[in-house]
C-alpha cells in the first residue's frame, strides 16, 4: 500500500552547510511536500529530503547573498517543478524566481498561509517569512540575515534606522515565536553583548547556556522573540542611532 503524503507543514528541521549556515526545511510528520528555506548548497539539502521522501514544493529566498541562493539552481534541476519565491524587488539578483513578494503579502506554504515582512538593513531588499501559529503548531520566523540569536546582520545596504525598523518589527510579533537565523553566531554575539553588558544577568545565563550546546556541537538555533527581547542589545536599542553606535562596536570587537 502506497504511504500517505503529508501536506500539513507543522515541522521545521535545520540543515547545517557550509562552515556556520543553516538551511530550514518545512515540512510535515511525513512523507510529502517541503518547502526549503535559504538553501546556500544543494547536495546535502537534496540528500535530506529523499531519505525522508520529501518532494521540494518551493524554495524561499531571504535575500540576494550567494550563501543563501546558491543551492537553488542544482534543487530545480532535481525538482523543476518547484517554485522559487523572493523578492519582487530583487528579480535581477536572485535568479529562477517564480513568485515575487513584497512585504505585507500573505503567501501559501503546505495549507498554512504565511506573511511576507519587509525587513531591510542587511540588504535593501531584505524580507522575512512569518508563520502566524496554529492549532497543532507554534508560530516561525525566517528572517535570513536581519536578525541573529543575539544579534543582527551587518548593514551593507541599509541605514541604522531600516534595521532598527525591521528589528522593531520583529520583536513586535508573539513573544514564543521560533526564530530560524541563518548562521551560528550566537556565541560570538553574546561574548560580544555580555562585554558591552557585564551586569546584564540575562545575557550572561544566556552565553553559559549556549557555550554548553556548541561544546555538545548542538546548534543554539532556534531563538525565540522573547529571547532576543530580553538578551539582544540590538533589539533592545531605543533608535536608529543607538543601534549604529552598537553596530560599530560589534564590527571592532575583538573577543
Amino acid at each position: 500500500m502506497q504511504q500517505a503524503r503529508s501536506t500539513a507543514a507543522n515541522r521545521v528541521s535545520l540543515i547545517p552547510v557550509l562552515h556556520d549556515n543553516y538551511v530550514f526545511v518545512l515540512h510535515g510528520d511525513g512523507p510529502g511536500a517541503a518547502v526549503v528555506v535559504d538553501p546556500a548548497v544543494a547536495e546535502p539539502v537534496i540528500a535530506w529530503l529523499e531519505e525522508r521522501g520529501l518532494e521540494l514544493e518551493a524554495i524561499l529566498h531571504t535575500h540576494h547573498h550567494h550563501d543563501h541562493i546558491g543551492g537553488a539552481p542544482q534543487l530545480l534541476q532535481r525538482w523543476p517543478q518547484a517554485a522559487v519565491i523572493a523578492s519582487a524587488a530583487d528579480r535581477e539578483r536572485i535568479p529562477h524566481q517564480t513568485q515575487g513578494v513584497r512585504g505585507g503579502e500573505p503567501l501559501q506554504l503546505l495549507a498554512r498561509t504565511a506573511q511576507v515582512l519587509a525587513v531591510p538593513g542587511h540588504t535593501a531588499h531584505h524580507i522575512a517569512f512569518y508563520l502566524p501559529p496554529t492549532a497543532d503548531d507554534g508560530g516561525h520566523l525566517f528572517c535570513g540575515d536581519t536578525l541573529f540569536a543575539g544579534g543582527c546582520g551587518r548593514l551593507f545596504e541599509g541605514t541604522p534606522e531600516q534595521m532598527h525598523q525591521s528589528l522593531q518589527q520583529l520583536a513586535a510579533l508573539p513573544a514564543d515565536t521560533l526564530v530560524w537565523c541563518a548562521h551560528e553566531y550566537t556565541a560570538g554575539n553574546l561574548r560580544w553583548a555580555a562585554a558591552e553588558q557585564p551586569g546584564d544577568a540575562a545575557i550572561a545565563a544566556r552565553l553559559q547556556e549556549v557555550l554548553t550546546l556548541r561544546e555538545r556541537q548542538q546548534p543554539t538555533i532556534p531563538s525565540s522573540i522573547a529571547l532576543e527581547r530580553a538578551t539582544n542589545l540590538f533589539v533592545r536599542a531605543a533608535d536608529g542611532a543607538t543601534l549604529r553606535q552598537l553596530r560599530g562596536h560589534k564590527d571592532l570587537w575583538k573577543g
